[in-house]
């Protein structure tokens, strides 16, 4: 048993695996990463127990029995009204250069109106869902006859490898069965953590990339960390909602955090 004594002159006392576990050269050293590391936890717990205060209930889950990948879906089974202000934040960021954009899921195509409000150079779009394209892109697209835009029909695993590079990469997609979402959401930082090594390596030198997360209203360090492994640098925002009570999504709270990655 370690005693670790803070400078605010109380212990608190922690269990370290032994004497070489965060050992720098100096005693005061490892009091202060650990002290600080201590207070970081306290405070991520107390600024949750604020957040929880804002939860709606939402609904009932019960998409993970079922695979979505081909599914026929409601209007606000694809995208609920509450993310569009997130649409529109990541919109912006990703388009600050211009340039050539991928877009990871169309969607209803709210977040692709956003992309071409914007002056970029292409834009091309991954969807699986063949029953979104029919009701969703087909008409959307006959509005932009002249712009440069590119459907890829099917999962962004199966078709990304055959794409360049871009200058803005804008994730937004959701799990689409019950394994994605115990991989990707339960045992993840973030859901688009596993989309990092792809974003990293389709993007342009300086590009950006962009997707939101549930965090505690900031990033937390190991999310920081793998950011960092990828990425030169990043950025977050902080995007205000109004959360319906019956929110079908797996976020209940009145905010939301948009990250730009940039390589």
């Amino acid at each position: 048993m370690k005693r670790i004594k803070r400078s605010n002159d109380f212990e608190i006392s922690v269990v370290l695996k032994n004497d070489n576990f965060i050992a720098p050269p100096r005693e005061a050293q490892r009091n202060i990463v650990v002290n600080r590391a201590i207070k970081e936890f306290a405070a991520d717990l107390n600024a949750l127990n604020e957040q929880t205060k804002h939860f709606v209930p939402g609904k009932v889950q019960d998409f993970l029995s079922e695979d979505r990948e081909q599914k026929i879906m409601k209007d606000e089974e694809i995208m609920e009204g509450w993310l569009i202000p997130i649409m529109k934040v990541m919109a912006e960021v990703v388009t600050e250069k211009g340039g050539d954009i991928l877009e990871i899921g169309f969607g209803r195509g709210i977040s692709a109106e956003m992309l071409q409000e914007f002056s970029i150079e292409t834009h091309t779009i991954i969807e699986c869902n063949d029953a979104v394209i029919a009701k969703y892109y087909d008409n959307w697209r006959e509005k932009y006859m002249n712009r440069d835009i590119r459907l890829i029909r099917g999962l962004w695993q199966d078709t990304i490898n055959d794409l360049g590079l871009f200058d803005g990469i804008f994730f937004h997609t959701y799990p689409l069965n019950e394994d994605e979402y115990m991989r990707y959401v339960n045992a993840s930082i973030t859901f688009a953590e596993h989309f990092f090594a792809h974003a990293q390596a389709h993007l342009k030198p300086g590009g950006a990339f962009t997707y939101f997360s549930n965090e505690i209203g900031s990033l937390s360090r190991e999310h920081q960390r793998i950011l960092l492994k990828y990425f030169t640098s990043f950025s977050v925002q902080i995007v205000p909602l109004k959360m319906p009570n019956d929110v079908a999504d797996t976020w209940w709270a009145d905010s939301i955090v948009v990250v730009k990655a940039v390589k």
